[in-house]
């Protein structure tokens, strides 16, 4: 590929990548304004009116995936590099053919996942249809539910999981983001830290359901883009469970930076099925799952980029 592709390329991928972070600015203030204009009749009901037409369309389209679109994302992982290493994926893809599905547990969350919609655009098609759960108010949220949507989604409450969880194989497995919003507010360029050690539910979820877990650890997540850590708009973030605070990238723009992304799938962790588990199995089986993301941070992080060299991983 000649250096003048190369660089288009890059610049493709800037360009998808900023689609999804400049979403999340401007969703919420085009709803807010078309609203207004709407109530208002501002400037003139006809112009208040046609304003607020992609709003209307938006509110009566549900969020669909679109797993043929991630094809045209692609850019995307030259613009950040980005490397999957799955360490037992012809075995997990296998089992999933046959039928058996398991829990995608993904840290850390970052502003917007970006190495995980990365994974995504980088897996075959059949895999992507894969569900992730979000907090309910992204399936619902106008115009950026759609946008987001594309990756399919689902909502994290625990009886549309636990219905998910009953399928069989791809349509029966879910990703899960352990830290959530909560996260987001730990982690920045110079600390990892993830908020992991009171986030049991997804153990005792996996227990009751007896599904296998795979740890995920997401390099870069955490570092293409900054955040304001303080504030009414963190708090109102941590509340609604989406980043409505304030965040930066390259030139200091709501533009990704092109650190490189690493998605490491560790090995799958074997769970029993426990109808009703107790403190004990639950505290068991997070033990185990904290020392596996542990594992996959200090063997993969010499991988990750310049960033990660001296990095330690904090769990709180």
């Amino acid at each position: 590929m000649s250096s003048e592709c190369s660089r288009l390329r890059w610049l493709a991928g800037m360009f998808a990548a900023s689609i999804f972070t400049l979403t999340y600015i401007f969703a919420p203030i085009y709803v807010f304004t078309a609203i207004l204009a709407l109530l208002c009749r501002y400037p003139s009901g006809n112009s208040s009116a046609i304003y607020a037409i992609p709003l209307i369309v938006s509110i009566l389209t549900p969020p669909m995936a679109v797993p043929w679109l991630m094809d045209w994302l692609s850019p995307m992982l030259d613009y950040f590099q980005f490397e999957a290493i799955t360490e037992e994926k012809e075995k997990l893809r296998e089992r999933m053919d046959n039928g058996k599905n398991y829990i995608f547990c993904a840290q850390p969350h970052g502003v917007i996942s970006l190495c995980g919609m990365c994974s995504a655009v980088d897996n075959e098609p059949k895999y992507r249809v894969i569900k992730t759960a979000v907090a309910s108010v992204v399936l619902s949220f106008p115009i950026l539910k759609n946008v987001m949507g594309l990756f399919s989604l689902t909502d994290a409450s625990s009886s549309n999981l636990r219905k998910i969880l009953k399928r069989p194989g791809i349509e029966g497995s879910i990703v899960l983001y352990i830290g959530g919003m909560a996260e987001l507010f730990k982690c920045c360029r110079e600390e990892e830290r993830l908020y992991l050690s009171q986030r049991k539910g997804f153990i005792k979820l996996a227990l009751r359901e007896g599904i296998d877990i795979v740890p995920i650890y997401l390099f870069g997540n955490t570092s293409v883009l900054s955040v304001l850590k303080h504030g009414p708009l963190a708090k109102i973030s941590r509340r609604l469970k989406l980043s409505t605070t304030i965040f930066w990238g390259k030139f200091m723009l709501p533009i990704p930076r092109d650190d490189k992304l690493l998605y490491v799938a560790g090995k799958a962790i074997s769970i029993p099925k426990i109808a009703e588990p107790s403190q004990e199995d639950i505290d068991k089986y997070h033990k185990i799952y904290v020392g596996e993301v542990e594992r996959i941070f200090n063997t993969y992080k010499s991988r990750a980029g310049p960033l990660y060299k001296d990095k330690k991983l904090f769990i709180d």
